[in-house]
C-alpha cells in the first residue's frame, strides 16, 4: 500500500484483554499516525504493558481488531515475528543489547550480513555501525567506537544504541517501554533526543511510561490508560504539562477511592 494512501502506522479498534475472569483492557481505541509521537502514559498498572504487548504481538486479546498502514491484520496469527516484518520494533528499558557484546555485533543481533559461505562480513558491519553511531543516533565522543562494549555504556547510551539499530532496520514504527527508568536527568535527556530524532527520520513512536514530565516535550500526542480504559487523549498544543499532571492525578484519586 502507497504511504500516502493511509494516515496510521497503527491502529487498534476495540480491544479487550481477558486474564481469566480479570478483564486487563475494555474497549480500546488506539491508533499511532505517520511521524508521529504518542506518549503513552498511566499509572503502574493501568494496562500500559498489556496494549504494548498486544500492538508488538507478544500476546493475543481476547477480541478486537488490528490495523498496520490501513490494512487488517488477523490477530490470531499476529506474533512478534510478525510485528518486526511489519516494520515494528520495541526497545526495552535495558533489555535489548547484549551486555558483554561489542557494539558492533549488537547492532546486528539476528541480522547478520554474511557472505555465501556463512561467514560474517565483520569489516561491513563494523563500518554500518559506524555510520549508525554517528550520523543517526550522532555518538561524537572519542570514548566510545563500534569496539565499545556495551557495559562501558551509560544507560541513555544504551537506549540510543537500541533506537538506533531500530531506525537502521526501518522501522516505521518504534515503541519504547519506559526507557528512562531509573535513569539520572542527563541520562534521560539523552533519551530525548534519540526520540526527536525518531520524528526527524520521519518515523513514528508510542513512548510508554508512567512519568509524563519525561515524555512532554518529545510527544505530539499524549493518551491516558486508566483501570484499562483510554481514559483521557490530548494534542500536545491543547495541553500544558502542569494540566497533564493535574488529569492524572484525578485519576490516581479517584482510583484510591474505588479501592
Amino acid at each position: 500500500m502507497e504511504k500516502e494512501k493511509y494516515t496510521n502506522v497503527l491502529e487498534l479498534r476495540n480491544i479487550e484483554m481477558y486474564f481469566g475472569k480479570v478483564q486487563a483492557l475494555r474497549n480500546v481505541n488506539f491508533h499511532v499516525g505517520v511521524n508521529e509521537i504518542v506518549g503513552l502514559v498511566g499509572d503502574n498498572g493501568a494496562g500500559k504493558s498489556t496494549l504494548v504487548k498486544i500492538l508488538t504481538g507478544v500476546i493475543t486479546p481476547t477480541r478486537g481488531e488490528l490495523y498496520i498502514r490501513g490494512e487488517k491484520i488477523p490477530l490470531r496469527n499476529y506474533t512478534v515475528k510478525k510485528a518486526h516484518n511489519y516494520g515494528i520494533e520495541t526497545v526495552y528499558q535495558d533489555k535489548s543489547l547484549g551486555e558483554k557484546q561489542v557494539l558492533w555485533r549488537n547492532f546486528f543481533l539476528g541480522r547478520q550480513i554474511t557472505n555465501r559461505f556463512g561467514f560474517i562480513k565483520i569489516k561491513e558491519e563494523k563500518e554500518i555501525a559506524r555510520k549508525i553511531m554517528h550520523e543517526t543516533i550522532g555518538f561524537r565522543g572519542a570514548g566510545i567506537t563500534v569496539d565499545s562494549t556495551v557495559s562501558k555504556l551509560s544507560g541513555g547510551e544504551r537506549q540510543g544504541v537500541a533506537i538506533g539499530r531500530a531506525m537502521h532496520f526501518e522501522a516505521d514504527l518504534i515503541v519504547l517501554d519506559e526507557p528512562t527508568v531509573a535513569l539520572s536527568l542527563k541520562e534521560v535527556q539523552k533519551v530525548l533526543k534519540f526520540v526527536r530524532k525518531i520524528k526527524e527520520s520521519g518515523r513514528a513512536c508510542v513512548y510508554i511510561s508512567h512519568n509524563i514530565s519525561h515524555v512532554y516535550d518529545s510527544c505530539d500526542r499524549f493518551v491516558i490508560i486508566d483501570r484499562g480504559e483510554v481514559a483521557r487523549e490530548f494534542l500536545k498544543q491543547n495541553v500544558s504539562l502542569k494540566e497533564l499532571d493535574e488529569c492524572m492525578l484525578n485519576f490516581a484519586n479517584a482510583r484510591r477511592e474505588v479501592e
